[in-house]
């Protein structure tokens, strides 16, 4: 295989598991969007089902209707919706959707067939995105209300999000979320959940955790901060990115490496080349920086990343065509962490994994 991407379900289990200890929500409600932040949203959501979740959460209405059509059965959330989006597949297939508008409330309502479709209002608390906005919270409370009482809706749920920007930050959208769950029991709502906190909330701060959290870098492995490994926080990263040699070139004191030549062998050395670049996800912001293992020991990108291959300057140690060298993995393995490349990107764990693209095939660990 000239690329992978690994994937251990048993991993994300545990995870979820770790999570779920943590948090001791009522609920589980594990973010499987794009494509399960690059493992595979199918293998994602078995393996966090699996470890205890009893929800799934998706950005949009068409991974929501992927999991059904694979046979998913658990309930499934999808929050982010076009002006235009089309509701009735996923009422049809019982998902569950996130509005965030009165308008999307009323087309939802519109677009159901004969059962009352299921809702999660949003309510925007300070992140500035998606969600209904404090002047609107009165009408879309009042409307669901009525809607609900006339057996056309049923409020599952009520959300919003924090901005993790401070514990300062994060407490106050908790208050105002409050207030808005108040004033929706005011008006005869009884959700089944409240949810607010993602991993990084529901870790650091136990009042955010309500009914239920909504966890997504987590369930992958990964640590959303910046002061505290995975393992640290007792979370296995799930996915390996690796590839095997390609090339290996014995190469003279001052030989350039890829486009540019803006890395020179200092003294004569191996050049090992390895099929993966940007087409594939590999960040060209890590160029003479980003980390690879090559048996057991750890090197860098020499030169640019390309679009199909990069570098890697492995001086005296013996390589061949065909050796394994591994770009990120788990770091209790001697690999190096997604973390390590978002730091040599100068950029986040969270893109490293999502972005590895669909030309690396994933594959399932044993």
């Amino acid at each position: 295989m000239m690329r992978e991407a690994l994937v251990d379900p048993s991993a994300i289990e545990h995870n979820v598991r770790a999570l779920r200890a943590t948090a001791q929500t009522r609920e589980f409600i594990a973010v499987v969007k794009a494509d399960g932040y690059g493992h595979g949203a199918l293998t994602a959501a078995r393996a966090a089902i699996a470890g205890g979740a009893s929800r799934l959460g998706v950005a949009d209405l068409a991974e929501a209707l992927e999991l059904r059509a694979a046979g998913i059965g658990v309930p499934i959330i999808a929050w982010l919706h076009t002006a235009d989006a089309d509701f009735a597949p996923a009422l049809a297939a019982d998902v569950e959707i996130g509005v965030s508008s009165l308008d999307q409330l009323r087309r939802v309502v519109s677009h159901a067939a004969s059962t009352a479709p299921a809702v999660h209002i949003k309510f925007e608390t300070g992140l500035g995105r998606n969600g209904a906005s404090p002047r609107e919270w009165g009408a879309i409370i009042a409307e669901a209300s009525e809607l609900e009482r006339a057996g056309r809706l049923r409020v599952e749920g009520l959300f919003s999000h924090v901005s993790g920007a401070s514990e300062a930050d994060d407490l106050a959208q908790l208050a105002l979320f409050e207030g808005a769950i108040a004033a929706a029991q005011d008006a005869g709502l009884s959700p089944r959940i409240r949810h607010l906190a993602a991993t990084a909330a529901a870790i650091d701060l136990p009042s955010t955790r309500l009914d239920a959290i909504r966890a997504g870098i987590g369930v992958y492995g990964l640590s959303p901060f910046d002061d505290r490994s995975s393992a640290d926080l007792g979370l296995r990263p799930a996915m390996t990115v690796r590839a095997p040699i390609a090339a290996v070139r014995h190469v003279k004191a001052g030989q350039g490496a890829s486009y540019g030549y803006d890395y020179r062998a200092e003294r004569d050395t191996t050049f090992a080349l390895v099929p993966l670049g940007y087409a594939d996800g590999v960040p060209r912001q890590a160029s003479n920086a980003g980390p690879v293992r090559i048996h057991g020991q750890k090197f860098r990108v020499a030169g640019r990343v390309a679009m199909d291959q990069f570098v890697v300057d492995v001086g005296d140690t013996p390589v061949e065509v065909g050796d394994l060298a591994v770009l990120f993995g788990d770091p209790l393995t001697g690999a190096p962490s997604a973390t390590d490349w978002a730091d040599a990107a100068g950029t986040i764990n969270y893109e490293i994994v999502t972005r590895i693209g669909p030309r690396v095939p994933r594959t399932t660990a044993n």
